[in-house]
């Protein structure tokens, strides 16, 4: 059952004038509760006001799913920033461009275009896979790494073109150099590390990521992002701009969410679970709910 605002809020009021719990407590809480869940659990959170922070698993490479998506995004509002595209570029949906799975693109008639910035908004707000191929097609996903490591993010790569869902499939393609290497091929689309999100959104929230205008763009797109199971379900009354990701066995969610004693940015990753379950009442959706809850009354 969804918790209602009020009663989120209240539990927030009372974390907020209780004594914060130390690290040490805060992590063993963590691991407690990762107990609950039948996966594997990586995630790193860092208030971004007081520095408070705290860590599981923060440095392990994890499966991005659709959370690549917000690295991406990050690297268009750089290209377009230093004059390499612009939003206004139009992007064609041809047929043979279109992947099954979340997003609206592959419903478009064959031949529409739409534009660079529109496509963009697409990718974080409804998470739509034909958009990310379309942007990837344009910008180049190796570009797009190289970009992520002039920011000092060593693990946090694309790796190669959205398939689709389920059973309707695409040849693999669009490999990038760092996806075509044999080690990489079992992360899929994208790999990073929590610690490694949570410093993007540092970064972006700080409008260090390539300008404080171009910054803002990317974070109002995330503040739309229509996918609030995880991180955003019960942060009411709280501003959240964050990124969901999802795959058969995996859900994450990366996001800062803007509470009345700081910034809170945070990273959560669950892989390894049992059962294939696309409802908002999924286990690991639910849990990271709750997780998120925990770290906003915590992390002050």
């Amino acid at each position: 059952m969804r918790v209602r605002p009020f009663v989120t809020a209240l539990l927030l009021i009372i974390g907020i004038h209780s004594l914060p719990a130390s690290a040490d407590d805060l992590e063993a809480r963590l691991r407690e509760m990762s107990q609950q869940i039948d996966g594997r659990v990586s995630l790193y959170a860092r208030n971004l006001d007081s520095g408070r922070d705290v860590a599981i698993n923060a440095d392990e490479p994890v499966r991005t799913a659709s959370t690549i998506k917000l690295p991406i995004a990050c690297a268009v509002a750089k290209f377009v920033a230093d004059g390499r595209h612009a939003w206004s570029d139009r992007l064609t949906i041809r047929a043979e461009d279109k992947v099954s799975g979340s997003g609206v693109l592959a419903d478009f008639s064959d031949g529409e275009s739409i534009s660079l910035r529109d496509a963009t908004t697409l990718m974080i707000i409804v998470s739509d896979n034909t958009a990310t191929n379309l942007i990837l097609d344009r910008v180049g996903g190796d570009p797009v790494n190289e970009y992520l490591a002039s920011l000092g993010l060593e693990r946090t790569r694309v790796m190669r073109k959205i398939r689709g869902d389920g059973n309707q499939l695409k040849p693999a393609q669009g490999w990038t150099r760092e996806g075509s290497r044999p080690e990489n091929q079992r992360f899929g689309i994208g790999v990073s590390t929590p610690r490694e999100m949570v410093r993007l959104l540092e970064l972006l929230e700080q409008g260090k990521l390539v300008d404080r205008h171009s910054s803002q763009v990317v974070l109002q797109m995330l503040e739309r992002q229509q996918y609030k199971d995880g991180i955003g379900r019960k942060a009411d009354p709280f501003r959240v701009v964050s990124k969901s990701g999802s795959l058969d066995a995996l859900r994450s969610d990366v996001g800062i969410v803007y509470t009345a004693h700081g910034r809170v940015a945070m990273a959560i990753t669950i892989d390894g679970l049992p059962q294939i379950d696309y409802s908002p009442d999924n286990v690991a959706q639910k849990w990271i709910a709750d997780v998120s809850l925990v770290l906003l009354e915590a992390l002050r």
